[in-house]
């Protein structure tokens, strides 16, 4: 089954392929053009994705993978001028929570590089595969902003020593150090990242369904129950900061250097 985007939803920033013979569901981010930067409607598309794949009960196992050069740069800072960025912060928590709570198991196939936003997508995946190349930075801090949504999942990945590390100095690491810190699971070259993903599908797919939701229940509690506690304040800090005058002077002399919205 391929489902090429949402029906209605303008350009498909999003693929959809359901191989439900196999049991796996690929969603492909694929807004190429500003490096899969996570704009409101990138974001609902991929909610309404997650859902579906969510709802099949042929499905058994998701992946979450990229185009491009880069896996997600964040959230699309574009929508910092329209003084639009809330619902982006409301899309990048709703999403996260989509993939931890889904009763399924979700891979995430991590290549080239992934910044803020994109961060918080790879810590919500139950398993994170990376290569070695890929490059990791959660960069808010430099743009007077905090890692408020993307730490849902983020902070209970990392220790804390790792977290003060990446939220405060906004550096750029690698997949090596990726995995060494707990955001990915495994890291490989490039070259082997289909085949390390792949071995990782054959392993899920030998479980029940039930097994699967049981286990995956058993393991996300704790980040679910932060969730519950923490999203909407999250949400506030998140947009209280972008609309900072701070913020605002950081994020617009970054788009004025490009020549196309990127992401945090």
């Amino acid at each position: 089954m391929n489902a090429p985007g949402i029906p209605g939803a303008g350009p498909t920033l999003v693929g959809y392929h359901a191989d439900r013979e196999r049991g796996v569901a690929a969603l492909t981010l694929d807004s190429v053009a500003n490096r899969n930067a996570l704009s409101r409607p990138l974001l609902d598309q991929l909610t309404a994705l997650l859902r579906r794949a969510a709802a099949d009960d042929a499905v058994r196992v998701v992946v979450l993978r990229a185009n491009g050069p880069s896996f997600c740069s964040g959230a699309d800072l574009a929508a910092v001028r329209s003084g639009a960025m809330t619902p982006i912060v409301e899309g990048v928590v709703e999403v996260q929570r989509l993939v931890v709570t889904m009763p399924k198991p979700v891979v995430a196939r991590v290549h080239g590089t992934v910044r803020a936003g994109g961060l918080g997508l790879v810590a919500a995946a139950d398993v994170a595969v990376g290569s070695l190349e890929s490059s990791y930075a959660l960069t808010e801090v430099r743009l007077g902003l905090a890692a408020a949504a993307v730490s849902l999942t983020v902070l209970p990945r990392l220790g804390d020593r790792a977290a003060a590390d990446y939220l405060l100095t906004g550096r750029v690491f690698g997949g090596a150090e990726a995995e060494r810190a707990g955001l990915l699971t495994r890291a490989v070259p490039e070259a082997e990242l289909d085949a390390a993903v792949d071995a990782y599908l054959a392993d899920l797919l030998l479980g029940s369904p039930q097994g699967l939701r049981e286990a995956k229940a058993l393991i996300t509690a704790p980040m679910r129950a932060r969730m519950d506690e923490l999203d909407q304040e999250m949400v506030d800090l998140s947009a209280r900061l972008f609309a900072s005058p701070e913020a605002r002077r950081a994020t617009e002399a970054l788009l004025s250097r490009t020549r196309r919205p990127r992401g945090v």
